[in-house]
């Protein structure tokens, strides 16, 4: 089994409440999980990598 650590990922309630319907509607066991699926798909597809990450987005100003 994969070693895991856990971190502490301050997050306003926008988020926590997208991440907790990504939960519901594919039924992932939890919120991590749902975050762990988001840093998977951007290690797998490193093309999409700096439209991940170097666009500053900031849906809640």
């Amino acid at each position: 089994m994969k070693e895991k650590t856990n971190e502490s990922i301050p997050l306003d309630s926008a988020k926590i409440e997208f991440l907790e319907e990504m939960v519901k509607s594919y039924e992932l066991p939890n919120v991590g999980k749902a975050v762990r699926c988001l840093v998977d798909y951007a290690r797998a597809h490193p093309e999409q990598q700096a439209s991940i990450f170097s666009k500053i987005r900031c849906y809640d100003c």
